[in-house]
């Protein structure tokens, strides 16, 4: 069995040269195993979550969005931010569900949970499988700037998994998801076996 494990090095000095929206930047002086100071630049995050959401029919919910960083419209599935400190992540993925998609499940648990760019970011998401979902009652949630052109569909587990071998859809998330719901779908006890919705999660601690 292998599995991280926490670390911290120690840091001689400090700043943050950059404060944005919802991201910052840090520079730290970092001491190497050899004694030497080495700068790293990285960004700060405040964590995702993200929602691969199943049907019935073993299709999952997936939106095209925009993403200019890239310049490219991406295939994704559900995600947001954790915008409070300390929020609930099952809270958060379900909140984006309905917000993104205005739909509801029955059914949550904790398919995977990664850092995105540890190299450069520390970002931390926690991708949930949804499922027994059905569209929420009432208004359409009020959507504005790059989420006022997206466009939906419902797409088979197999056509994404394809499409992610393919180097045909480039979205963390949904590459991440699916292939781990692959193969979840594979392991005695299909996805029974996954933590339950509420297990710890020590990358962002949270309120039960």
């Amino acid at each position: 069995m292998i599995h991280d494990i926490p670390e911290e090095w120690q840091v001689t000095a400090t700043a943050t040269p950059f404060v944005g929206n919802k991201t910052s930047v840090r520079t730290d002086d970092v001491v190497m195993p050899d004694g030497s100071v080495v700068r790293r630049d990285y960004q700060v995050h405040p964590g995702s979550v993200a929602v691969l959401a199943l049907d019935e029919d073993g299709r999952v919910l997936v939106l095209r969005q925009y993403r200019h960083p890239v310049r490219m419209k991406l295939w994704e599935i559900p995600a947001g931010l954790l915008d409070v400190p300390g929020e609930n992540p099952l809270s958060a993925a379900q909140r984006e569900l309905y917000e993104e998609a205005h739909v509801k499940a029955e059914d949550w648990r904790v398919l995977v949970d990664v850092y995105t760019t540890p190299g450069g970011c520390d970002e931390a998401v926690r991708i949930f499988l949804a499922q027994g979902i059905s569209d929420v009652e009432g208004e359409r949630f009020e959507v504005s700037e790059e989420e006022a052109d997206l466009e939906y569909a419902r797409v088979p587990l197999a056509e994404l998994v394809r499409g992610a071998l393919a180097g045909e859809l480039h979205n963390n998330c949904l590459v991440v998801g699916a292939l781990s719901l692959q193969a979840a779908l594979a392991l005695e006890g299909g996805v029974e076996s996954l933590r339950p919705a509420d297990a710890p999660w020590p990358a962002r601690p949270f309120r039960a």
